[in-house]
């Protein structure tokens, strides 16, 4: 059974009426995981933008709004989202349109995080239905919270296993005037991380800084100020190899790749794995050691997506993770086994605390991120 609420009311009244649990869905477009409801929630019915301010740089959406939607809102007022949240149908083979509901329940982030924060720092309000049929609401339009818990911070990430949000409060913020990316090629990934580290340590302002092949470092901001940055950043790094320019319209497309990382999308097995940009040359000299596979790496190496044909893969790196204080997930497979990291006893109590809390009778994507 599909249930579809057009309004947050409509929404409680299904939720304290269920008898079964369900899953929620927006666009349908980030397949990770698997939940063992049959029923479906879907939350694209509750859409559209209630609120936006240019000037206070705020915008307040209904949870099932599509991205694209707000995005070309924004645009016409020269202002963006950020976090950049990556569109998961190429890499995943999906349809559907990605809501911003589900940007923010999956704390999607994009290459710009290194440089602005994730998604859940841009999350100022938060509206959504508890496992009780109750609405509740957290925060509001500006950056500010008492009360005991910070809701907006808990959703974000939580993969709609707490709540259905019917609505979103958001910080936005004003478009660059123009953007330039370097391409530096490196001999191996060891080289590689050093190269972005020097790039971010540095005074100019890198807001990406990726590997896929070369490295690139991407520079945002005023035309004279960006020439002047590429001029400086160029001569910091000459001495780990050769260096080629993008201009704006070559760079905007490159790193839309990246964030999307179309690269892998013909691959059967991709995983997301994050660990400190140190240890991730020693991660994946571990991994090689055993598998075979393609990398990208983003956050200067804090972040890797992996491209392999087999699932094995997924199971080393989260082996590896839990020692290391890493975080793998399965982002495309089988999902024979859980798709997220599993987590540390004492971190496992207070989720499932938090779930009791929230959702007492499991009605939410029900087992998603824990092993059944």
């Amino acid at each position: 059974m599909k249930f579809t609420p057009k309004t947050e009311a409509e929404l409680a009244e299904i939720v304290a009426g269920l008898q079964a649990p369900v899953k929620l869905q927006g666009g349908g477009t980030r397949a990770i995981g698997h939940s063992i409801a049959q029923d479906v929630l879907d939350m694209s019915g509750i859409s559209g933008v209630v609120d936006y301010e240019p000037g206070a740089l705020t915008l307040v959406a209904k949870a099932g709004t599509p991205i694209a939607e707000i995005e070309a809102l924004l645009a016409a007022e020269k202002q963006r989202l950020s976090f950049e949240p990556m569109d998961h149908r190429t890499l995943l083979g999906t349809q559907g349109a990605p809501t911003i509901g589900g940007a923010v329940a999956a704390n999607v982030s994009g290459p710009r995080r290194i440089s602005v924060g994730a998604c859940r720092d841009f999350a100022l309000g938060v509206r959504f239905v508890d496992g009780m049929g109750r609405a509740l609401k957290n925060g509001g339009r500006v950056m500010k919270n008492v009360t005991g818990y910070d809701l907006v911070k808990l959703m974000a990430g939580s993969w709609g296993t707490l709540g259905a949000m019917s609505e979103v409060s958001l910080k936005v913020m004003p478009c660059p005037e123009t953007e330039a990316t370097l391409a530096l090629h490196v001999a191996d990934a060891a080289v590689a991380v050093e190269a972005m580290s020097a790039a971010l340590g540095s005074p100019y302002e890198v807001t990406g800084a990726a590997q896929n092949g070369p490295v690139y470092l991407r520079i945002e901001g005023f035309e004279p100020s960006v020439a002047y940055r590429l001029d400086a950043l160029e001569t910091v790094l000459t001495r780990f190899g050769a260096i080629e320019r993008l201009n704006a319209e070559a760079s905007a497309t490159l790193w839309q790749e990246l964030r999307d990382v179309t690269a892998f999308a013909g691959h059967a097995f991709v995983t997301r794995i994050s660990l400190r940009p140190t240890d991730m040359p020693t991660f994946l000299a571990a991994a090689q050691a055993e598998h075979r596979f393609e990398t990208q790496l983003d956050w200067a190496g804090g972040l890797a997506w992996l491209a392999s044909d087999k699932e094995s893969l997924a199971d080393f790196a989260q082996s590896y993770c839990a020692a290391h204080g890493g975080h793998a997930t399965r982002v495309k497979g089988s999902f024979e086994s859980c798709a997220f990291q599993p987590e540390a006893a004492g971190v496992a109590r207070l989720s499932h605390g938090l779930r009791q809390r929230f959702d007492p009778k499991g009605l939410f994507n029900p087992a998603l991120m824990v092993r059944g």
